[in-house]
């Protein structure tokens, strides 16, 4: 839009106001190179209905970095005319989008004294930029003690009171549009994912006095910057575009939200424009998969720039076994430990038996009067998707039950969840489930108890992929591969004031906190590769992922049975092996360019994307299997026997390096050749290209087939 397009648009003021997100032409005139003067632009957009006297209120955030335009309180047909004005790209309501909601240290091969936590000094120096629900900066994981200011490069404030701002916390506000004017942290939710990503050391920490020790974030000496972009009703686009333009402007490195909604084209998803601006600025960007799963075409945050988590188990459970009266016993977990819980056998009863499916699922009000389940141990089904586990459990506290084993539906399979229960209780897997069921319908006289017993590690196989995370195909861009890989999801869900851990006042714990690790996963490699792009961060960890368990076996999803590729990614996130990959597939902002060009975006839909004019007849495109990405996806119709794809590395290990291919036959393939099959490097950064031959019988391809080509 240009200086000579300003005069404001007129429209009808009838009509209720809503947020809409506005995108403009980049203004080209040097007069407006400064923010004061972008505002001012913006503002002389808004329609004549908007008076001098409301102009303040309708403005809700003015763009710089992110994309170029603002958000504004309009009426519908103050919208379309504006839409109507030249230079204006996009104008649409703004949508609502949702949160995803100690040993992961040592799980993930992070020691105090060798590897990766000493290569890159604990993260020292890195800015991890949170968007998410705020924090709670009085916790012992956001102590600055010990830490170093942070580098000159920092433009960000915290407005926080000294008490709380240090050189841990050096950067909080609120970015949520009239709400707040601090980020304390009303859900939770931020609070769990900041410290995951960078908590400070915390010596003797625990969960309700469960799994005692030393807590830290993975990148325990990096700053922290909060960007307070939802609360209790949920994240609104216009709020996490402003936040993605605060932590680009204040100088961060990294970023991490655990956000997000349905499926989009990139043109119109707020957090994939947002984190494109973020990459061309150097910042590597993380994101959950979602807790839509265990659905196929579940994923959240598909754009192909960021690094897409899901969310998997660590090998520590807080552990409670539930035992019947025939001597069974089965494990599950639980947060709450009473220690002083009667281990004597009461009777076993499951309210849904008359056939009431909400007394079934103990849903609130469904066992008011039920006199009948006082002093007994009552069986519930999880509401999958509905009411939280712990109203559960106060459904069967007020109804007078002693106790209350919840057990899964088929959906959740074996995930359990260590909850802060308002009574004695143990959450079970369904196969457990459907035992202790059968037990209870073919007995007589049934009874239970359950016996508490603390933090258990190294005897649960893990990592299992948690029945929540949300799996792929994508929707967008089938050509690439996501989830990206899978990481360790939260066990506790932790509300109270008094806990003295890192998790401290999280709600349920999700694919959010896959994200924050993997986000303090990239504050490691950014330390100790400050030359890396966000790309090469991305390769490093996707490429040295584990696929095996902690048996050597196939990693398992929530029915425990082997879990495919779009369940999975590349594996489980693996740091010691990031930090030294040998080689790096890296892709330049300019890159994506022709790849956008190639899933058939008009040239305005890839501007609203990388905020310059694209002609793509003169740039060219490529279907998206050739972006130059470490992973390769291809679809064989009925009609396609043969693929080619090209590929380019870049040396990041020694100088003189020679690498040959091993490839991991793929099913129903006639066959696979990599060309050339061995690499020779004389020198560091230095690259080499190879192409990959895939033919197939077209009769005898699976439905889905997975393999792997490693050098």
């Amino acid at each position: 839009i240009s200086p000579a397009d300003t005069a404001p648009a007129v429209a009808d003021s009838g009509g209720s106001l809503s947020t809409y997100i506005i995108q403009v032409r980049k203004p080209t005139d040097k007069h407006f190179a400064t923010s004061e003067d972008l505002d001012a632009l913006y503002r002389s957009c808004l329609p004549t209905t908007a008076t001098s006297s409301n102009q303040e209120q309708r403005m809700v955030h003015s763009y710089r970095h992110v994309v170029s335009g603002f958000a504004a309180k309009l009426t519908a047909e103050e919208a379309k005319a504006i839409r109507n004005r030249d230079g204006v790209l996009y104008v649409r309501p703004e949508r609502v989008l949702s949160l995803h909601t100690t040993r992961t240290p040592e799980f993930l091969g992070l020691r105090q004294e060798v590897g990766l936590w000493k290569d890159s000094n604990f993260g020292k120096g890195v800015i991890i930029g949170v968007l998410d629900s705020g924090i709670y900066p009085q916790h012992s994981s956001f102590s600055g003690e010990g830490l170093p200011p942070p580098q000159a490069k920092w433009k960000g404030k915290c407005v926080f009171n000294d008490a709380y701002c240090n050189n841990k916390l050096i950067g909080a506000r609120s970015i949520v549009y009239g709400e707040f004017e601090q980020p304390f942290d009303d859900v939770g939710h931020g609070t769990h994912a900041a410290s995951t990503a960078a908590g400070a050391f915390v010596k003797n920490a625990s969960a309700l006095g469960n799994a005692k020790g030393t807590a830290a974030g993975i990148a325990p000496l990096a700053h922290l910057a909060i960007y307070q972009v939802c609360y209790i009703r949920g994240c609104l686009e216009a709020d996490i575009l402003a936040g993605f333009d605060a932590a680009i402007e204040d100088g961060v490195d990294v970023i991490s939200l655990s956000v997000g909604g349905d499926s989009s084209p990139f043109f119109d998803d707020a957090i994939a424009k947002g984190s494109f601006a973020a990459i061309q600025k150097g910042i590597f960007v993380s994101s959950s998969a979602g807790n839509r799963g265990p659905n196929n075409h579940s994923l959240s945050n598909e754009a192909t720039w960021l690094l897409n988590v899901g969310a998997s188990t660590i090998d520590r459970s807080i552990k409670a076994t539930a035992r019947l009266g025939n001597g069974k016993e089965f494990d599950g977990e639980t947060l709450y430990q009473p220690q002083d819980f009667d281990s004597t056998l009461l009777p076993l009863v499951d309210p849904g038996l008359n056939g009431d499916d909400s007394s079934a699922l103990c849903l609130p009000g469904s066992l008011k009067d039920r006199s009948d389940l006082k002093g007994k141990v009552i069986v519930c089904s999880v509401d999958y998707g509905g009411v939280a586990r712990v109203d559960q459990g106060q459904e069967v506290k007020d109804a007078g039950g002693a106790a209350m084993i919840l057990v899964n539906s088929p959906l959740e399979g074996a995930t359990t969840l260590a909850d802060k229960h308002v009574l004695p209780a143990v959450h079970v897997g369904y196969d457990v489930g459907r035992e202790i069921k059968s037990y209870l319908n073919t007995t007589s006289a049934p009874n239970a108890t359950i016996l508490f017993k603390g933090a258990d590690i190294g005897s649960s196989v893990a990592p299992v992929v948690a029945s929540f995370s949300s799996r792929g195909p994508k929707y967008q861009s089938k050509g690439i591969l996501k989830p990206d890989i899978i990481g360790r999801r939260g066990r506790c869900a932790l509300r109270g004031e008094n806990v003295t851990t890192q998790t401290r006042g999280s709600t349920e714990g999700r694919t959010k906190i896959a994200s924050a690790v993997r986000g303090g996963v990239a504050a490691l490699l950014k330390s100790a590769h400050s030359d890396w792009s966000p790309a090469a961060i991305k390769s490093a960890i996707i490429t040295t992922a584990s696929t095996s368990n902690t048996e050597g076996q196939p990693i398992l999803d929530q029915s425990l049975n082997p879990a495919n590729i779009f369940t999975t990614g590349a594996g489980h996130v693996n740091p010691s092996k990031a930090v030294d990959p040998g080689l790096i597939y890296d892709i330049e902002p300019k890159d994506y360019i022709p790849y956008l060009c190639g899933l058939n975006y008009t040239d305005s839909e890839i501007e609203l994307i990388v905020k310059e004019k694209v002609t793509c007849s003169s740039t060219g495109s490529i279907p998206d299997y050739q972006l130059n990405y470490p992973s390769i996806s291809l679809n064989f119709d009925s009609t396609v026997t043969k693929f080619n794809v090209t590929r380019k590395v870049r040396n990041v290990g020694s100088a003189n390096s020679s690498y040959r291919v091993v490839i991991d036959p793929i099913t129903g393939l006639n066959s696979i050749g990599v060309y050339p099959s061995n690499l020779e490097f004389t020198k560091v950064n230095e690259t080499a290209s190879f192409s990959v031959d895939f033919t197939r019988n077209k009769t005898a391809t699976p439905p889905v087939a997975q393999g792997a080509i490693t050098w």
